[in-house]
């Protein structure tokens, strides 16, 4: 089995975000870079499971990026990726971006492909559903839980209300939430161990970029909070109604 993990560079939860060049660039000075948390918690850790339960299984990664992504991927190699491919572009089109993963999956011949639902600075939930479209192979959207049952995939989806099981055959691109898998934290052999695996680092194919950012805006500040006494319940309905404006 051969599976193939898209990791993506995200700013931890917690930078402040800013913007330059008349609010068209993120600001990236002084942000601390981590693996988008989908790509890692679920989707790169349910296929090490994968691979704990079958030793032939081999675990391929592969982010689109410049030099700089490298620690993040090396990151993801040490909690238990075999190998890793970067794609040196630097694009934040979502239709560039599965391309380039297409093209490194068309070669790899991979039975699984795994994403994040989203990253967590875009929040697009895109790349899977394009990956898919491209290799023309099934795929399933925020799955909750993976399961391989006699040569194919079992797969859970929460949808409104209730569940859903999906049975489709390999291969099948698939992105992953929270349920698939449980946070891991890279050991001391696996971070040593990720300073000798192969990363790969190939050129991207001719593809021309559909969209492109035209400016950032942060949200607007929080107002103030106005305190009403319990003994003023009135006063709480004229607020709510006057300048909160809910009803």
């Amino acid at each position: 089995m051969k599976i193939l993990v898209c990791i993506s560079k995200t700013p931890d939860t917690t930078a402040k975000i800013a913007f330059t060049d008349n609010n068209t660039k993120f600001a990236a000075d002084g942000v601390q870079w981590i693996i988008n948390p989908y790509d890692e918690w679920y989707a790169l850790v349910r296929a090490i499971e994968l691979k704990e339960a079958d030793a032939s299984t081999v675990i391929h990664l592969i982010t689109v990026g410049g030099a700089d992504t490298e620690p993040i991927i090396r990151k993801a190699l040490a909690l238990g990726g075999d190998e890793a491919i970067r794609v040196n572009a630097d694009s934040h089109d979502s239709f560039f971006i599965a391309s380039q993963i297409a093209e490194v999956a068309k070669a790899g011949a991979y039975d699984l492909i795994f994403t994040g639902k989203e990253t967590i600075d875009y929040n697009g939930s895109s790349i899977g559903g394009m990956v898919a479209e491209l290799l023309n192979i099934p795929y399933v959207s925020h799955a909750a839980k993976f399961d391989l049952v006699d040569g194919a995939a079992v797969i859970v989806r929460e949808i409104e209300g209730g569940e859903e099981t999906n049975k489709v055959g390999l291969p099948v691109a698939v992105s992953c939430q929270k349920g698939m898998a449980e946070q891991r934290i890279p050991n001391m052999k696996g971070i040593m161990g990720a300073r000798s695996k192969p990363l790969k680092v190939q050129e991207p194919v001719a593809v021309d970029a559909l969209t492109s950012i035209v400016s950032f805006d942060l949200p607007p500040a929080k107002a103030g909070v106005k305190l009403v006494s319990a003994e003023t319940p009135e006063e709480l309905v004229r607020l709510l109604h006057e300048e909160a404006k809910v009803f």
